[in-house]
């Protein structure tokens, strides 16, 4: 049987990390299995639904480069994927459950039930109240001018019993359940019908889904059986919690997607930290993508929760981006360019892949790197003017010049060859490094710390180098006034 999974997040904002967790278990499975991964839009939340929220739902699972073989851009051979576009599917299956005696109409009102609630409240505040079934047993029928609910008939008594992938054997007896609606008076179902309904008519053989569904799921298993479905395997994962042990959340941070792309943040970094919340391999920590589809299983999952760490997160992120066979030259060129462009810097890809060997070990974000490289892409560059006032002045002209004039000379605009006729230079007028070092640094960077000045002077080549060094000495005579 070929392997069927989905990710189904609401359009209701942006896209959570917790919610990318999920999806990248079910994409890794599929993958490692041969399967199906499906991307289905639960859009039933119609006041706070918005197209705009899928398209960033899309975008950012395009960016992290989990690919989706079914969904509401793609199509396939069970769409639709956007449930609003799925409800005549929904009723066909409802009026199934009620000519099974699995479901009933419910015509009581809200204000009916809002009454029954105070008043068991009243008797005792610690009370739950469930609904007491007044409709269980009428003949209500479509025709009824009455507005009216679908309820589930739960059974009385017996348990639902299913093995988690995750959690091993759990049971839940039926007494836990009550008549839970599955329908509103508007044809729109709620979470647990259309998500059994679609996981049917979809084919989904595997649920895989936060910890925090298990509540669902013995009613939904019940549904699977009076409907006569096959029920899927399913597997609930721990839950990312923040440092209190609290349900991460916008008050904790970054949370979103998007704001891990606009920090900077690789999509495979991000997913590498990820996967460690509730999936382990040995003390192995990096991943490739590749690495997981190979390696990701259900008997390494564990069932503790697991707290955020954003110093986590950036050492792993930071590794990725230092090791070529984790982020190649191309993905590291395609992921610094937004933010070399945003700067107003436009280099060739040429250019930016031959700064890569001075920044990778740098730039712990692409947003850093971007800021690290950024005097190589911009002439005159941007000064420190706390270091160009410390650094050139006056004294020091004179030996700027003579430096560009020693660089110029070198036999090939090497670092090895620049150190050789810099170091001469220096024997020469015996002078000690440091006393012409940070000089020469903020003439050709604009700062006080770089990457090596034989290594920036030959990836700047040798006219600018030479141009950037005349700058600044006349710069440092100019002070004096």
């Amino acid at each position: 049987m070929t392997t069927r999974v989905r990710f189904a997040p609401s359009p209701t904002g942006y896209l959570h990390i917790g919610g990318v967790r999920t999806a990248l278990f079910n994409w890794l499975w599929a993958k490692r299995t041969g399967g199906v991964f499906i991307l289905r839009i639960e859009d039933t939340d119609q006041e706070r639904s918005t197209l705009e929220n899928e398209r960033v739902i899309l975008d950012s699972m395009k960016w992290l480069g989990l690919d989706w073989a079914e969904g509401p851009d793609v199509g396939g051979a069970f769409g639709p994927y956007r449930q609003m576009e799925r409800l005549p599917v929904y009723q066909e299956h409802v009026q199934k459950l009620i000519d099974r005696g699995a479901a009933y109409r419910c015509t009581c009102t809200k204000e009916d039930l809002d009454r029954q609630r105070a008043e068991l409240k009243a008797k005792d505040p610690k009370a739950q109240f469930r609904y007491p079934g007044t409709c269980r047993d009428k003949k209500i029928g479509a025709e009824t001018d009455k507005p009216f609910v679908i309820r589930f008939k739960a059974p009385a008594g017996g348990a639902v019993t299913y093995k988690d992938l995750v959690f091993g054997e759990v049971t839940t007896p039926n007494t836990a359940q009550q008549d839970a609606v599955l329908m509103r008076s508007d044809g729109v179902p709620l979470y647990n019908l259309g998500a059994v309904v679609d996981d049917i008519t979809m084919g989904v053989t595997l649920v895989a889904r936060g910890r925090d569904h298990m509540i669902n799921t013995p009613q939904q298993i019940l549904l699977y059986e009076a409907l006569g479905a096959r029920t899927p395997q399913f597997a609930h994962l721990p839950m990312m919690l923040n440092q209190k042990g609290e349900k991460l959340s916008k008050r904790d941070g970054a949370v979103s997607v998007a704001e891990y792309k606009d920090m900077g943040i690789s999509p495979a970094g991000l997913l590498n930290y990820l996967v460690r919340f509730g999936w382990s391999y040995g003390d192995e920590e990096v991943f490739s993508l590749a690495d997981l589809t190979q390696k990701f299983d259900w008997e390494r999952c564990g069932r503790g929760d697991g707290k955020f760490d954003t110093k986590k997160l950036s050492a792993i992120a930071f590794e990725h981006l230092k090791r070529p066979d984790l982020t190649s030259d191309d993905d590291y060129v395609r992921g610094v360019r937004p933010f070399l462009e945003a700067r107003g810097l436009t280099p060739t890809d040429d250019a930016i892949r031959a700064a890569l060997p001075l920044y990778r070990d740098r730039g712990q974000t692409w947003v850093q790197a971007a800021d690290l490289m950024d005097y190589l892409f911009r002439d005159p560059p941007a000064p420190d003017e706390k270091a160009t006032k410390k650094f050139l002045v006056p004294e020091k002209a004179g030996i700027l010049r003579d430096v560009a004039d020693a660089l110029g000379a070198a036999p090939e605009f090497t670092p090895a060859a620049l150190e050789a006729r810099f170091t001469a230079l220096l024997g020469e007028r015996g002078l000690e490094l440091k006393e012409v070092a940070q000089p020469v640094r903020v003439a050709l960077t604009g700062r006080t710390a770089s990457p090596g000045l034989f290594d920036v002077a030959a990836l700047l080549g040798k006219e600018r180098t030479l141009d950037r060094l005349r700058s600044a000495a006349k710069l440092a005579e100019a002070s004096q006034a």
